[in-house]
């Protein structure tokens, strides 16, 4: 290797067969490579989960024994995940997953805080963001622009600088991106946002599960090391229960609801609160957290031989996203001459459960707006293929995998050549 070390003789030591089999996924096992979707459902979220269920889970918001035992559950959830981000507990605003909390940080920011209507975002962002926006935009009279990047994801700090205006409300960027596996620097463009008076959001449903991520940033030295005001997380991608998530915003700053009606969580967001699943998200982050670093190393070293076998082997393939600075266990691709779908069907057919992109645009049919984004022409664009680990694997797996791809590509050679 160009580096002296030998990754597929350590990779293959971390082969998923060999770890004792409390640790080991309940999703597929080690086959499974869809982690970016949906991570195996951890065992410390399915025991806490149960524990509530077998309370009785009262609703929190009664005021009977039941119900002060079910709030108990909540609010220790709640500190938990505040104190494994940096915030406070009262920054935590507990929601249905991912989509809401994007929803509620794009469309209830800029309502509660009408300093302007223009917004900042980028083409790579997930559809929740992306969609609220133009929602903004079509119903109040929002102005959107969006960032470029460059033809590895990275967001271009100097065109987020020539876009914000002083009737910037919020410029949203999210922290890495689930179908390329890009991982940006918003400190290098951070600074001009929140010298603007803009706030400041990021979708880290990708990147707190994966990374060291601190909300409290910019004033606890953390990663990303950049201040910010509103941050988004999902359940599911820490191995918690789907159906999860949270919003992380800033004490002192408002925000409209988008669902109305009861006081829960602090009147930003109405609804009976699903006692079950945030005790089940709280130990999901518990037991992601735990293991952060020497997960990472591991998932990194294993991404590396899948990329470096996957460019060396595959005719026609090409990495997707930056080289380096991605997520741990991200490997994307573009085949030329050869359907993502067909490939993403040889693998499933083979044992592999992998993605073609992001699964909330699975079925679309159409070029990906992430891969045009970066340059790819439409052709290229629908050759996606999606690798996201949520435990590492050994060489043996990853031969498997190159085989399959391999055979794949072989029979779409005429094709390609006509």
């Amino acid at each position: 290797m160009h580096d002296g070390v030998d990754r597929r003789a350590s990779a293959r030591a971390l082969e998923p067969s060999d770890a004792p089999v409390a640790a080991r996924p309940r999703t597929g096992d080690s086959g499974y490579f869809d982690a970016a979707a949906t991570a195996p459902l951890r065992p410390e979220a399915r025991s806490a989960m149960i524990a509530a269920l077998d309370d009785g889970a009262a609703n929190a918001s009664s005021v009977h024994q039941a119900g002060h035992r079910a709030r108990a559950r909540v609010e220790s959830a709640r500190a938990e995940i505040a104190a494994a981000f940096g915030a406070r507990a009262a920054e935590v605003t507990f929601t249905s997953g991912g989509t809401e909390a994007n929803t509620l940080a794009i469309v209830g920011l800029a309502l509660a805080n009408p300093r302007g209507r223009h917004l900042v975002t980028t083409p790579l962002e997930h559809a929740s963001v992306l969609e609220s926006c133009r929602f903004l935009e079509r119903i109040f009279g929002f102005t959107l622009d969006l960032a470029e990047v460059d033809a590895s994801g990275r967001v271009r700090p100097r065109s987020v600088a020539a876009l914000v205006r002083p009737d910037t409300t919020l410029v949203s960027v999210g922290l890495a991106n689930a179908e390329v596996g890009t991982v940006q620097q918003l400190a290098e463009f951070s600074g001009v946002v929140r010298a603007s008076g803009a706030l400041m959001h990021t979708d880290a449903v990708q990147a707190a599960a994966a990374l060291p991520v601190r909300f409290g940033a910019g004033a606890d030295g953390g990663w990303p090391g950049a201040e910010i005001d509103a941050m988004t997380l999902a359940g599911h991608k820490f191995g918690g229960p789907q159906g999860t998530g949270a919003l992380l915003l800033r004490s002192g700053i408002a925000v409209e609801p988008v669902l109305h009606g009861g006081g829960q969580e602090h009147r930003r967001r109405a609804g009976t609160e699903n006692v079950a699943g945030i005790a089940g998200f709280a130990a999901a982050v518990r037991a992601s957290r735990a293991q952060l670093g020497s997960q990472g190393v591991a998932l990194m070293a294993s991404r590396d031989l899948l990329i470096e076998g996957v460019l060396r082997e595959v005719p026609g393939a090409r990495l997707t996203g930056h080289r380096t600075e991605r997520l741990p266990g991200h490997a994307s691709f573009v085949v030329e001459g050869v359907s993502g779908e067909s490939l993403l069907v040889a693998l499933d057919a083979a044992g592999f459960a992998v993605s073609s992109g992001s699964a909330c645009s699975a079925g679309a049919n159409e070029p990906s707006p992430v891969l045009l984004a970066l340059g790819l022409d439409e052709d290229l664009a629908q050759t996606g293929l999606r690798f996201t680990l949520p435990h590492p694997v050994g060489g043996a797996t990853i031969d498997r995998i190159i085989g399959v791809l391999r055979a794949e590509t072989a029979r779409a050679a005429p094709r390609r050549g006509a």
